[in-house]
C-alpha cells in the first residue's frame, strides 16, 4: 500500500512538472505572438513592453522573465529559427563541394526565413546592427558566432582542395564573406523582391568576385602580345 501511494505521488508530481512546463511554453508563445504582431502593426518604435504583456495576457514580470528589454524582444522571435538554421546548414556542409556551393547551403535558410515575414525582417536587421546586452541578445551573438564559423569552415575546404589559395586568414575571408551578406540581404529586403532564389543569385555574383578576384590575370606562357612593336609595324 505504501509503495502504491509512493507511486501515485510520484506520478502526481510529474504530472504537476509537465504542466508547469507547458504552461511555460504557452506563455513564451504568447509573448512572441503579440510581439510579432505588435512589432509589426504598429512599429518597433511605437510598441512598448506594457502593450505586449496585455496582448500576450501577462504580466510584465513574466515579459522580462524571457527578455531583458524591447530589444531583447526581437531577439526572442529569431533566436530558435536562426539556431535551426545554423544546425540545418551545419548538417549540409560538404568538405567536397565547392566554397560557392557550400556558402550558398549557409546562406539560403536565411533567405528563406526573412522573406516568409519581411517587414519584422526589416526590423530585425536594423536592430540587430547594434544589438546590446540582454539574454536574447547573448543567445543570438553565440549563433552568429556559429553561423560565422561555419563560413570560415567553407573557406578552409576550399583551401585544402586548391580551389582558392589565399593570402589572408581564413578567419578574415570568412568574415569578409559574412559582410558582404549583410550588405546583400538587407538591399535585397529593401528592394521588396522577396524571392530567396534572386537574392542568392545576387549574393553568388558578389562572392564569385570574391574569390576571383580583380587583379590582372597573367597571359598563358609562350603567348605573344598581339601587338606590334612600336616602329616596326609594316
Amino acid at each position: 500500500m505504501l509503495a502504491k501511494a509512493r507511486a501515485r505521488k510520484a506520478g502526481e508530481g510529474g504530472e504537476t512538472i509537465g504542466q508547469r512546463e507547458r504552461n511555460k511554453r504557452d506563455k513564451l508563445m504568447r509573448i512572441k505572438s503579440a510581439a510579432r504582431e505588435l512589432f509589426v502593426s504598429k512599429g518597433y518604435d511605437d510598441t512598448t513592453t506594457r502593450e505586449i504583456a496585455l496582448r500576450a495576457g501577462v504580466g510584465m514580470g513574466t515579459v522580462f522573465t524571457y527578455a531583458d528589454n524591447k530589444r531583447d524582444l526581437l531577439f526572442l522571435i529569431a533566436n530558435e529559427d536562426l539556431a535551426e538554421a545554423e544546425r540545418r546548414a551545419k548538417g549540409d556542409l560538404s568538405p567536397d563541394a565547392s566554397m560557392l556551393q557550400n556558402l550558398t547551403t549557409i546562406f539560403r535558410d536565411h533567405y528563406e526565413y526573412f522573406a516568409q515575414q519581411p517587414e519584422l525582417s526589416k526590423l530585425m536587421l536594423r536592430e540587430m546592427l547594434f544589438y546590446d546586452s540582454g539574454e536574447q541578445a547573448n543567445r543570438f551573438k553565440v549563433t552568429r558566432e556559429h553561423f560565422l564559423a561555419l563560413i570560415v569552415e567553407s573557406v578552409g575546404f576550399a583551401v585544402k582542395r586548391g580551389e582558392i589559395a589565399p593570402h589572408e586568414d581564413p578567419r578574415f575571408i570568412g568574415w569578409v564573406v559574412f559582410c558582404l551578406y549583410q550588405v546583400e540581404i538587407r538591399r535585397w529586403l529593401a528592394e521588396g523582391n522577396l524571392d530567396a532564389s534572386a537574392g542568392i543569385a545576387s549574393l553568388e555574383r558578389a562572392i564569385r568576385l570574391l574569390i576571383s578576384g580583380l587583379s590582372p590575370r597573367q597571359a598563358p606562357k609562350g603567348r605573344a602580345d598581339a601587338r606590334p612593336a612600336r616602329g616596326k609595324a609594316r
